[in-house]
């Protein structure tokens, strides 16, 4: 493992993952130049916190464990359906899913036949709704900024990926599947290398005897 990955990896572990994304993000900000409402800042790192669990960036569970997503086409369609509170959770969930992918797996995304516009397109537009579906005037105003400059957010996530965790050939995107779905203990360990994941307490426990 390359002194980068070390040092991204030991950071991570040895700060609260709060902390760590909470200075990554306003890194990012600054050096992006972009100026934007203090709850969007805070949207952010609660963001990169949720995702920091692999299990997070899935949705499918089949009955072998396997997990999948499903496509934020798929789930946008669903909200447009369902009833109001149900609406406003899946376009949460299209926006979010769409701004994390996009802005921390944009190189993977280069080599699928859905690329990093369809993502923003998607997720613009699922902020954009969401604003018009929340009841409160600071929710409401917080989507609206995030459809409005999507594709801002999503290169302060990017500067997050390309700054904190060491960047290579290898498609991280497919690591997160295979280790989603297979529970490969390689895929587990090279995600944690990056510090890219967190060590469950379970496991953490288990090192410690």
């Amino acid at each position: 493992m390359g002194r980068n990955a070390r040092c991204a990896a030991s950071t991570v572990s040895s700060a609260s993952p709060r902390d760590f994304f909470s200075e990554a993000v306003n890194e990012a900000l600054q050096h992006q130049k972009v100026r934007t409402l203090p709850q969007v800042r805070n949207y952010l790192v609660d963001l990169l916190e949720f995702h920091l669990t692999t299990e997070n960036l899935f949705d499918l569970v089949d009955g072998n464990g396997r997990r999948s997503r499903e496509t934020l086409a798929e789930m946008y369609l669903k909200a447009s359906q369902a009833e109001p509170r149900t609406r406003v959770e899946l376009l949460k969930k299209v926006g979010d899913k769409a701004l994390y992918i996009s802005g921390f797996f944009g190189d993977s995304l280069q080599r699928k036949v859905v690329d990093v516009d369809y993502y923003a397109d998607m997720g613009g537009t699922a902020y954009g709704t969401l604003s018009e579906c929340v009841r409160e005037n600071s929710a409401a105003e917080m989507f609206r900024e995030f459809a409005r400059r999507f594709n801002e957010f999503m290169d302060v996530l990017t500067r997050i990926s390309s700054h904190a965790f060491v960047r290579n050939e290898e498609n991280i995107l497919r690591l997160y599947e295979t280790y989603a779905k297979t529970g490969s203990s390689v895929a587990r360990e090279r995600l944690l290398e990056k510090g890219l994941i967190a060590v469950p307490m379970d496991d953490a426990a288990k090192k410690k005897q």
